[in-house]
């Protein structure tokens, strides 16, 4: 059995995703069963039972539910910039949000809105069309 980020993210939401993660990384580290009381009668009183590591299809899912959280942050990440901009932030502004530099912040962003077009054209159910695309880089505006 395989498991890809392609199954995942369309089938789990980033809080679900989170949530497994943390499960089965804490499972790994073995906190699950340090913390599962002797007397408890449900789940994690199984799960003391099984031991603490892994399956190769638990480690690839832990694998493959990383990439869907990363996926879905970098989405939102500059749907955050598309939208304090919007509102009148300037890159100054996003770069201290982000801890980071503006231009570097302003590269990534135009890369971004790149990819969201080239996304559209090979799936028009998908991305940003040419007026959307054009819409986010006048919001940009120029380099900083």
């Amino acid at each position: 059995m395989t498991i890809s980020p392609r199954d995942l993210e369309d089938e789990v939401t980033l809080q679900v995703a989170a949530n497994r993660i943390d499960f089965l990384a804490r499972r790994d580290a073995g906190v699950v069963e340090a913390t599962a009381p002797d007397d408890a009668d449900d789940f994690l009183a199984d799960l003391r039972n099984t031991g603490t590591s892994l399956d190769r299809h638990e480690a690839l899912e832990l694998l493959a539910l990383g990439e869907v959280v990363y996926r879905k942050a970098h989405d939102s990440r500059h749907l955050g910039m598309h939208a304090a901009l919007r509102e009148g932030a300037t890159w100054s502004d996003i770069a201290t949000a982000l801890d980071g530099d503006a231009g570097l912040a302003w590269d990534a962003h135009q890369q971004w809105i790149d990819d969201q077009a080239r996304l559209h054209r090979s799936d028009p159910t998908q991305g940003l069309d040419t007026g959307s695309a054009a819409t986010a880089r006048d919001i940009a505006g120029g380099r900083p």
